[in-house]
């Protein structure tokens, strides 16, 4: 022990005979950085007593700094001398070889090397990376980049990139591999990429994005997670080059089992009311024996979010463990606990360059001087979230001035919010042309703008609308409709009317999942009939001016709004005229419910009606408000070829009702993977003839049934249906074949 202790002695003799006391600090060749910074940077104060060790510390702490080349640090007779060589400072950082703005600053977003910042070669060639690195992000994978530096004559220097941007990267071909469950066509629909083809001249979900692939990477899998594959796996995205110039883009997926949940529970603080967290209860009770569906978890925390906003319940956090108790159930325990009382200081928002703070901040749930809810400040990020209007929003929470306090920052990253669409189609019912500019965030208010121009084989209709989501922070949306419609039917139906006015509106959310949507309009119509037209159509040639109160009140419960495979949705619909020239009033109804069985068979069947009526004696429908169904509602009927017939027009009717049923067939064209086939059931009828007791009202009903195919082709989704009229009267016009195929430009 004795030998231990003198060996650790003599040690730290030796160390304190190499060490030297500072007794006079020397800066040699600075000419920028003051005498007085290399100190500050160096860490030493006088008579510091300072080792060689100490020695390197300086040396680290210098270099560190990036603003020398070269530092030399020496200890002798008790004076510490430092040597720099300074890096020149960048007065300017030039692009040459892109002219957009918004590309040189997506380029630069990363870099180190700032204007005014001291220039250091081995940060300059990692910059290098970053842009390279950033260029890919937004599709620019063949880019060359060279650099270099031009003196200035007041010791500084402009480094300048050269870039040659190349072509965008494409995507020729995207693929789904692994235990996948769901054919590519279904998978396709889910995701935004798209592959590139000739004619795709506008589109740019076609390039190969960074960002873009980690949206479909998310929607992909909440896509599983909500049809139950709870411990979905997107294992890999990845892009190969193909030998066409263009990327091979592959999702590989490990679906694995369907999951149910099989026990819920809820664990509440001894002291907490367990009758305040009856809805939570109830809600989840009605998730037991139900496939696992993240939207359905994400209800039940909505319902603790509404507990939360009592004064009782404010400082609250819920956490949810999920227990897998077998190769297909899971309990799901959902723990309220509550947290350290805390208020909110303060809330920063940053990078809101464009967009109004109000825009953002009408979207967070809590306020300033509001106690902190952890569950609370999530659902602020996703409702901000949930404008689509930033690339990114990330938060975090800081103490604040307090130990009662806390800073919640908001970091908000914009993003171009303009879309230019063209689309085109073809089928059974004519050829289709639609054109679309929108711009999603208005003079950054949040405000959604939308221009479009519809063409079709006999209706031409034009239309600007600009849609409010928060008018005046009341948390409702309001709507203005401009619009200008041609419809030319003289040749099937007797008339044509050109038609144009406006309409305003809102939207809001009156009870859980009930939406109340009321809207004023009022149009011009001007209508005109052919020579071969009935004495009784050209009695309503002439000019029309209505003005109506629409309004829908819809129910909706579906598991999810796109490709829907659980609930239901209950729409009931009315127009009541204000002032018009026969007072017709409108009413509709439709009840759509859908059902999953096994083997992801998903079964729908649906219930439409609807009835229109003059309230104005003497005075009768006019031609172009009767009613007519829709193609989907009666497959094998030529559209608009059933019902009431005068002469030689299909006049539609007073009234007309549908009963729709259809399943997909997963069994068949199994080893198709871009094709889906569908049974389909359709009873339908049109009715009813108010202007005259003459024509028969053709009340009897139709009904067809068959099979129909989606298929996802090289040109765009091509949909075609086969069926087979099981009843039908001598009037209507049948089409066994019908068939429809779009595309994106």
């Amino acid at each position: 022990m004795r030998i231990l202790f003198l060996i650790i002695f003599l040690i730290f003799q030796i160390s304190l005979a190499k060490a030297e006391v500072v007794k006079k600090i020397i800066i040699e060749n600075n000419d920028r950085v003051s005498k007085e910074t290399i100190i500050t940077f160096s860490n030493v104060n006088l008579n510091d007593n300072i080792s060689q060790d100490d020695l390197n510390d300086v040396l680290k702490r210098l270099y560190e700094t990036k603003f020398f080349s070269d530092v030399k640090v020496s200890l002798k007779n008790n004076e510490l001398k430092i040597f720099v060589i300074e890096n020149k400072i960048v007065q300017q950082i030039i692009i040459k070889g892109i002219k957009a703005k918004k590309i040189q600053e997506a380029i630069l977003e990363k870099v180190k090397l700032k204007e005014k910042s001291p220039y250091n070669e081995f940060v300059a060639k990692q910059d290098i990376n970053y842009i390279r690195n950033n260029l890919n992000k937004i599709g620019y994978y063949f880019a060359e980049i060279k650099s270099f530096i031009s003196e200035n004559q007041n010791n500084t220097i402009n480094l300048v990139y050269e870039i040659n941007l190349g072509e965008k990267a494409i995507i020729g071909k995207i693929e789904f591999t692994g235990q996948k469950v769901f054919k590519n066509r279904k998978l396709r629909n889910i995701i935004t990429s798209e592959e590139g083809r000739f004619w795709k001249f506008i589109s740019n979900k076609k390039y190969l994005n960074e960002q873009q692939i980690k949206l479909d990477e998310r929607l992909l899998k909440n896509f599983y997670l909500n049809n139950g594959y709870y411990n979905v796996k997107v294992n890999s995205v990845y892009a190969q080059l193909l030998d066409t110039g263009e990327f091979k883009l592959s999702y590989n997926i490990n679906a694995g089992n369907i999951y149910k949940i099989n026990k819920t529970n809820l664990l509440l603080p001894k002291d907490y009311d367990e009758d305040n967290f009856l809805d939570v209860k109830k809600t989840l009770k009605k998730l037991e024996t139900k496939r696992y569906s993240f939207n359905k978890v994400s209800k039940v925390v909505d319902e603790i979010d509404k507990v939360s906003l009592r004064k009782q319940y404010e400082f609250i956090n819920a956490s949810i463990n999920a227990e897998v108790v077998d190769d297909n159930l899971i309990n799901l325990t959902f723990e309220i606990s509550e947290t350290e009382r805390k208020f909110v200081e303060r809330i920063n928002i940053f990078g809101n360059n464009v967009t109004e703070e109000k825009v953002i901040r009408n979207q967070i749930i809590t306020d300033e001087g509001d106690p902190y809810n952890k569950l609370l400040e999530i659902k602020s990020i996703n409702n901000i979230k949930g404008l689509n209007i930033f690339k990114s929003v990330k938060s975090k929470v800081e103490d604040g001035s307090t130990p009662e306090q806390k800073i919640i920052n908001i970091a908000v990253e914009e993003k171009p919010t303009g879309e230019i669409a063209l689309g085109a189609g073809v089928g059974t019912d004519g050829t289709t042309l639609g054109f679309a500019v929108t711009e999603n965030n208005y003079l950054g208010k949040g405000i959604r703008l939308n221009t479009s121009l519809r063409l079709s084989q006999d209706t031409v209709r034009g239309r600007f609308q600009v849609d409010n989501p928060d008018w005046r922070s009341s948390g409702r949306a309001l709507s203005t409709n401009i619009q200008s419609t041609s419809i030319d039917k003289l040749s099937g139906n007797g008339y044509k009317s050109n038609k144009t006015g406006f309409s305003f509106g809102t939207r809001f959310e009156q009870y859980e999942n009930v939406f109340i949507s009321p809207n004023i309009s009022a149009y011009t119509e001007t209508l005109s009939t052919n020579s071969s037209a009935s004495e009784n159509l050209k009695k309503q040639e002439g000019s029309y001016l209505d003005t109506s109160l629409d309004y829908a009140i819809n129910y909706d419960v579906r598991n999810q709004s796109f490709m829907p495979t659980e609930g239901f949705r209950s729409v009931f619909y009315q127009s009541l005229p204000i002032y018009s020239d026969d007072f017709s009033v409108t009413n509709g109804y439709e009840f759509t419910n859908y059902y999953k069985l096994p083997n992801e068979m998903v079964t729908m069947f649906s219930i439409y009606g609807r009835a229109v009526s003059a309230l104005k004696d003497g005075k009768d429908v006019r031609v172009s408000e009767r009613l007519r169904l829709p193609r989907k509602k009666l497959k094998g009927f030529e559209t608009g070829k059933i019902g009431p017939v005068d002469g030689n027009d299909y006049i539609g009717g007073n009234y007309s009702t549908a009963l729709n049923f259809s399943t997909t067939l997963p069994m068949f064209l199994q080893s198709v993977q871009t094709a889906d086939v569908s049974y389909f059931l359709d009873v339908a009828n049109v009715w009813g003839v108010d202007y005259s007791s003459q024509i028969d009202d053709s009340n009897k009903f139709r009904s067809s049934t068959g099979v129909s195919v989606n298929w996802f082709t090289p040109i765009g989704p091509l949909s075609f249906s086969v069926a087979h009229p099981l009843s039908q009267t001598s009037t209507d016009k049948t089409q066994r074949f019908q068939f429809q195929i779009g595309t994106t430009f």
